[in-house]
């Protein structure tokens, strides 16, 4: 029997992985410029402009959590595979 997943398909857990990266990169960006005005010595942003920095923990927590729904689905792939 054929498997019905294609190969460009996106798996389970792919859009959370996604999604983690591209706001882990914009907490980083956030953080570039946050830090950027105190390596240069000028006036620093206010302080609530840190907070974006958290970006950074919020996109790996949304990227781990696709990792770990992806090895969820896989492990029920499988199971799935040696019952059937």
């Amino acid at each position: 029997m054929r498997d019905e997943t294609q190969a460009n398909s996106p798996a389970t857990g792919d859009g959370l992985i996604r999604a983690g990266a591209i706001v882990f990169f914009l907490g980083a960006l956030a953080t570039l410029v946050t830090v950027a005005p105190m390596l240069l010595g000028t006036t620093p942003f206010p302080t609530y402009m840190f907070g974006l920095s958290m970006l950074m923990g919020v996109g790996f927590l949304i990227a781990g959590a696709g990792v770990l729904r992806s090895i969820a689905a896989g492990r029920r792939h499988a199971r799935g595979a040696q019952s059937g």
